[in-house]
């Protein structure tokens, strides 16, 4: 797994790229304080090698959870900026900070 952030100089948001291994998927979303945790308009485009990719414009300066959401199942990003627990999902979710 991993993430890309691609600061722009013209506006105040960052570019995100989210890359998840997952040949045998058949839906991989990315959800979390940036969408209220709804996969609808966070799914990620299945390419030929296998991996779901989605790049989308998040706000800088600004801190978000987040986790994928593939087949139905959430997982957490190796690669995240840090680990933060959370009381309601009674575990430790990624941190991205932008």
């Amino acid at each position: 797994m991993a993430i890309a952030k691609q600061y722009l100089k013209t506006k105040p948001v960052c570019k995100v790229t989210f890359t998840v291994p997952a040949e045998e998927a058949k839906k991989v979303a990315v959800v979390g304080d940036f969408n209220n945790w709804n996969p609808k308009g966070s799914l990620l485009k299945k390419l030929k090698n296998g991996n779901f990719k989605g790049t989308f414009d998040l706000p800088k300066e600004s801190t978000f959870e987040f986790k994928y959401l593939v087949d139905g199942n959430y997982v957490n990003e190796s690669e995240a900026d840090r680990y933060q627990w959370n009381d309601y999902a009674g575990s430790e979710n990624p941190v991205l900070e932008l």
